[in-house]
C-alpha cells in the first residue's frame, strides 16, 4: 500500500514538472534582428512574456597551449561570440530571474542572474524607498576540448568561470534598461584562477514586470549613453547660442546707427540755403 503511494506520488509530480515545463516558453529571434551580430532571447510564462534580453555579446577567454620546445605554456586568446542558433532556457520569479545560452553542443553556456531588490534613494533628509532590478552575477561554462576556439589547448577540459559579489546594470523596477555603450565584466575562472573577460553592448533587457507581450516597458539609459547625447547636442546648442549673440549684436548695432543718425542735424539738400547755416 505504501508503495503503491509513493508510486501514486512520484506520477503527480512528474506531471506537475510536465505542466510547468509546458507553460514556459524560450525563443532565440536573433534571426529577426537587423544587425547580424545581436541576440533576441525571449522567456514566456503561462502565454505572456517575462524575460527579454537584446544584446551583442564578446567572450574573451584564455587557455594555455604547449610551446614549441614541449615544455612551456604559453597562453592564448580565444575570441567567442553567440551564434545565431543557440538554445536558450530560462527561469522567471517575481524576485528573481535568469537567462541561459548554450551552444556548440553544450560546450559553452551563458548565465545571466537578475535579482530585485529595494533601495533607499536620495539624501538631505527626503530618502525614500525604491524598487530596483539589477544583474546579480554572470557566469559562463565553457569546454576547452573544443578545437574551433582553443586550437591545440593544453590539459582541455571543462571550466566555470563567475563574476563575484557584482551589482550591475541597476534598473528602477518596471523598466527596461537600454545602453549602447560597452558593459565589460571580469569573470574568474577555475582554470587557474584566469581572467574571462565578457563585452556586452547594443543593450535592451528587462528580466521583471513586463506589461505587455514582446514589448520592453519605458527605456532607463545608462549614464553612458546620457553622456554622449549631452556630447552630441553640446556643439548644436552652442552654435544656437552662438548665433542668437550675433543676431542681437547686428539688431543693437543697427538700432544705434539709427538713433545717432535721428540726433544728428539736417543739412539742407539745397545748396543756396548753405549761405544761412
Amino acid at each position: 500500500m505504501q508503495e503503491r503511494f509513493i508510486m501514486d506520488l512520484l506520477l503527480l509530480l512528474s506531471l506537475s514538472v510536465l505542466c510547468v515545463s509546458a507553460e514556459q516558453e524560450v525563443e532565440n529571434l536573433s534571426g529577426l534582428s537587423p544587425n547580424p551580430d545581436r541576440d533576441i532571447f525571449v522567456v514566456r510564462e503561462n502565454g505572456t512574456t517575462c524575460l527579454m534580453a537584446e544584446f551583442v555579446v564578446k567572450f574573451l577567454i584564455p587557455y594555455d597551449v604547449l610551446a614549441l620546445n614541449g615544455i612551456d605554456l604559453i597562453t592564448e586568446q580565444a575570441s567567442v561570440s553567440i551564434p545565431r542558433g543557440a538554445q536558450i532556457a530560462g527561469r522567471c520569479g517575481s524576485s528573481e530571474s535568469e537567462l541561459q545560452i548554450l551552444w556548440n553542443n553544450h560546450a559553452f553556456t551563458f548565465r545571466i542572474f537578475f535579482s530585485k531588490e529595494k533601495r533607499t534613494l536620495g539624501s538631505d533628509g527626503k530618502a525614500k524607498e525604491a524598487e530596483v532590478w539589477k544583474i546579480n552575477k554572470v557566469q559562463l561554462v565553457y569546454n576547452t576540448s573544443e578545437g574551433t576556439h582553443f586550437i591545440n589547448a593544453y590539459n582541455p577540459g571543462k571550466h566555470t568561470a563567475s563574476t563575484h559579489h557584482l551589482s550591475a546594470l541597476v534598473t528602477p523596477a518596471g523598466r527596461s534598461f537600454v545602453c549602447s555603450a560597452q558593459q565589460t565584466f571580469t569573470l574568474i575562472s577555475s582554470d587557474h584562477q584566469k581572467g574571462i573577460t565578457v563585452s556586452i553592448y547594443d543593450i535592451q533587457i528587462q528580466p521583471f514586470d513586463i506589461k505587455s507581450d514582446f514589448v520592453f516597458s519605458e527605456p532607463y539609459k545608462c549614464i553612458t549613453d546620457e553622456r554622449e547625447q549631452l556630447e552630441q547636442m553640446l556643439p548644436l546648442v552652442l552654435g544656437l547660442i552662438l548665433g542668437l549673440i550675433i543676431v542681437i549684436t547686428i539688431s543693437v548695432y543697427h538700432f544705434h546707427l539709427k538713433l545717432t543718425a535721428a540726433q544728428q542735424p539736417q543739412l539742407p539738400r539745397d545748396r543756396s540755403l548753405y549761405k544761412n547755416i
